[in-house]
């Protein structure tokens, strides 16, 4: 069994990227998935942080929850984290690769053997133009950038592994996180743009994550939305980012785990 490889990227930092990635991992190790995970940051390490922040949880407070294995990668040689990803997802269901908020040639190679590309964007014209470039008076597209063409070659050479390997063709996510419902003229605006670009760049838009101070202070606990029961009384705001999370992992398309015996229903978290 080979696990389904999400990738989590975006060369511009503060987007979300390691929130989101946690909260999707715990959400399918609650649907019954074997989860596994590598950290590309070796200097942030957030991802790696939370997990392990959530360990400690557990041991403190003498419980246990659904986790993930994981790992960080500080190495120089991409033949040394394709050997690592080998073992840390032998027989596991989906291995998820957080990656730096930068240009890195890890994350770029990482991208190559995606399944699954989530890019998480915050909705502004500043995120927006990572992907693309629009006209200052009619917000129409330009012309890809960067960022976005980096992708595409990814894309590409991920279609050579699905025509020589059999795997699935790549599904490139862009997640709008941190969305500010006062814009609304903002939010079209964007949106306009995403739809017009996603035709050309070869994406999918999803709704992601919005702007919650409970993400904040869930890190240090390593907890997450879907932990009900150990976070205390939460507010309405905190329910509707629980449903948020629920369609968003329901938005990314994944493949249904196996069913184990001792999974939790991700129903029972909502």
């Amino acid at each position: 069994m080979t696990a389904h490889r999400i990738v989590f990227a975006n060369e511009k930092g503060g987007t979300g990227k390691s929130t989101t990635a946690v909260h999707v991992a715990i959400a399918l190790a609650y649907q019954g998935a074997n989860v596994a995970c590598i950290d590309l940051d070796h200097r942030q390490r957030t991802l790696y942080r939370y997990l392990e922040n959530r360990i400690e949880t557990e041991r403190k407070r003498e419980i246990a929850l659904p986790g993930a294995r994981f790992a960080v990668y500080d190495g120089d040689d991409i033949g040394e984290l394709d050997d690592l990803a080998e073992q840390i997802a032998e027989g596991y269901d989906f291995l998820v690769f957080d990656t730096p908020g930068r240009d890195d040639p890890f994350a770029r190679h990482v991208a190559t053997t995606a399944d699954t590309l989530v890019t998480p964007l915050n909705d502004s014209f500043v995120d927006f133009d990572l992907l693309g470039q629009v006209e200052s008076e009619t917000f129409k597209v330009k012309r890809l950038s960067f960022y976005a063409e980096v992708m595409w070659e990814a894309r590409k050479k991920r279609g050579l592994k699905t025509i020589n390997e059999g795997r699935r063709e790549l599904d490139w996510v862009v997640v709008r996180n941190r969305v500010q419902h006062v814009e609304a003229r903002n939010m079209r605006r964007i949106d306009g743009a995403l739809q017009e670009l996603s035709k050309r760049a070869g994406f999918r838009v999803a709704a992601g994550l919005s702007e919650r101070v409970i993400f904040r202070e869930l890190f240090p606990s390593g907890l997450t939305l879907l932990d009900k029961g150990f976070l205390g009384d939460l507010g309405t705001s905190h329910l509707v980012a629980r449903q948020e999370l629920r369609g968003l992992v329901a938005g990314l398309n994944l493949p249904v785990p196996v069913r184990r015996e001792s999974e939790t229903a991700f129903a029972a978290a909502s």
